[in-house]
């Protein structure tokens, strides 16, 4: 079984990514197309994802649509966990179909989390590594670090990511997901 092995960092400014994306090039990280992210995340109807540290979510890149689960958090350092990620009808009008019919079976609409993501890929320590940056509507931007492992090798992985953390200067680590850190901002104000 594999699991996502992923660290988040918060970006402090514009200067704060810019020299990451030089700190990306100068290590030879291959950037892709970035893209533009609206994560619909869901409540279940009888079990409070936030007591059990879960997520189930709508994605919609472009055209493309995907439901995704995370399972709980499995150590205290990282946000390595299991993922489910599952392709589904392609176009905006499929998003909101996946949307109502949900609702329908009972789940509710938390909160939108929309982003504007640059992938990198990068091979380091002989591991794959995805690098992205991530510009949160109302949150400002964060860098994530994520390796997809198996079970047995999740300490090397997290090791390894470890190592490219501080290889970017990128300082401590943050835990809470977007989704957190968002309703978190939303009670605050």
């Amino acid at each position: 079984m594999s699991l996502e092995v992923e660290m988040k960092y918060s970006l402090a400014d514009a200067a704060a990514v810019t020299a990451l994306r030089m700190k990306l090039a100068a290590l030879g990280a291959e950037p892709a197309e970035p893209l533009h992210q609206r994560d619909v995340y869901l409540a279940h109807p009888s079990r409070d994802f936030a007591q059990t540290d879960e997520a189930f979510r709508i994605r919609c890149v472009g055209e493309e649509n995907y439901l995704t689960y995370k399972g709980p958090l499995l150590d205290e350092v990282t946000k390595t966990r299991h993922e489910i990620e599952i392709a589904t009808a392609a176009g905006a009008g499929a998003c909101e179909q996946l949307l109502d019919m949900f609702t329908r079976l009972g789940f509710r609409a938390v909160r939108d989390v929309v982003k504007r993501r640059e992938p990198f890929f990068l091979l380091w320590q002989d591991r794959d590594v995805e690098i992205v940056l991530d510009d949160v509507r109302d949150l400002g931007w964060f860098a994530e670090l994520e390796i997809i492992a198996e079970v047995s090798e999740c300490d090397a992985a997290r090791e390894c990511l470890f190592a490219l953390s501080r290889e970017l200067n990128l300082g401590k680590s943050e835990r809470r997901s977007y989704l957190r850190l968002l309703l978190e901002q939303d009670v605050s104000a």
